[in-house]
């Protein structure tokens, strides 16, 4: 399989990369300064695109990509992928579910843990010299808190499990109920922001959930409510949830992904009820590893003609 062109647009996972140097003619379009150029170069070898959260491929690619026949993206989300026209062109796309939900679901609780208990101001605190002149001031209590998580998949139901077991009441939204969890269900995202104390977002990104997270979830969520987000950026409707911050509408917040990545509203960096994480929801050495293992294990799948692990169209 070494003759085919395997496109990866940015770098990703050093254990991705080497893994499949050894199999394929892989092509690093950001290491060449003449990207068009470059990709008309080679549109005749390259058969598949390696994409990521950030970056995957898009109808302006696919186009440019006679040759194409999978894209395989290292994230679970394919929002960077335009599913429609790979349909359109029969191209095959494929995830990684499944392999990052623990770390994903560790960090939504660790977030929540870190701006209620002010984690990283307290460790700024302790660096600064400031304990010597006293105390830190008492800070909120997670275990008993209310958690509404929206999007209840697999990393939702982690999330889930997890806070279960700090004596959380667990509630939810999602597209359709799901009866057989005992979980409360509310069928609108005010409702659930109304009803619990931290919010966490965890759902797929379409042009129905953008900006789901908007001034009046916020302001349902409230002044003591707490938001966490380990989905999307453009989940949230960014100015809102800064303004709501600022002027302590909304109780705090905990961040891993933006809507302008790796843009973040500086307004933020000064709220120590605010926890900013650079978009590391799965960036474990183990993740990393078994995500890498199961992009090759697509990308060697579809060009034996065998069925694909984990395809998405």
């Amino acid at each position: 399989m070494d003759s085919i062109g395997v496109l990866m647009p940015v770098p990703m996972s050093p254990y991705l990369e080497q893994e499949l140097e050894k199999r394929f003619n892989l092509l690093k379009l950001w290491t060449v300064p003449q990207k068009t150029q470059f990709l008309k170069d080679h549109s005749g070898s390259i058969r598949a695109v390696v994409g990521n959260a950030g970056n995957g491929a898009d109808a302006e690619l696919i186009e440019t990509l006679p040759k194409l026949e999978i894209v395989a993206s290292f994230s679970v989300g394919t929002d960077k992928v335009d599913l429609n026209k790979c349909r359109e062109k029969g191209i095959r796309v494929t995830n990684t579910p499944d392999v990052l939900t623990d770390d994903v679901a560790d960090l939504a609780i660790g977030l929540a843990l870190a701006v209620l208990r002010r984690l990283c101001e307290s460790d700024r605190y302790v660096r600064s010299g400031q304990w010597k002149k006293g105390d830190y001031k008492l800070t909120t209590k997670f275990t008993g808190k209310t958690v509404g998580i929206l999007g209840l998949g697999r990393i939702g139901k982690a999330v889930a499990k997890r806070a279960e077991a700090f004596s959380c009441p667990i509630s939810y939204h999602s597209r359709t109920e799901k009866p057989e969890l005992k979980y409360k269900y509310y069928p609108c995202v005010v409702e659930l922001a109304s009803n619990c104390d931290i919010l966490v977002v965890v759902c797929a990104l379409t042009e129905e959930t953008r900006h789901i997270i908007n001034r009046e979830v916020i302001d349902a969520l409230g002044p003591k409510g707490v938001l966490i987000n380990i989905g999307r950026g453009p989940h949230v409707d960014e100015p809102e949830l800064v303004s709501a911050l600022l002027e302590g509408r909304l109780g705090g917040a905990g961040l891993d992904v933006y809507e302008n990545e790796p843009e973040v509203p500086e307004q933020l960096f000064e709220l120590e009820n605010v926890v900013l994480l650079p978009h590391v929801g799965s960036d474990t050495v183990q993740t990393d590893t078994a995500m890498a293992d199961l992009v090759i294990g697509n990308l060697e799948a579809h060009f034996s003609n065998k069925p694909l692990l984990t395809p998405v169209v």
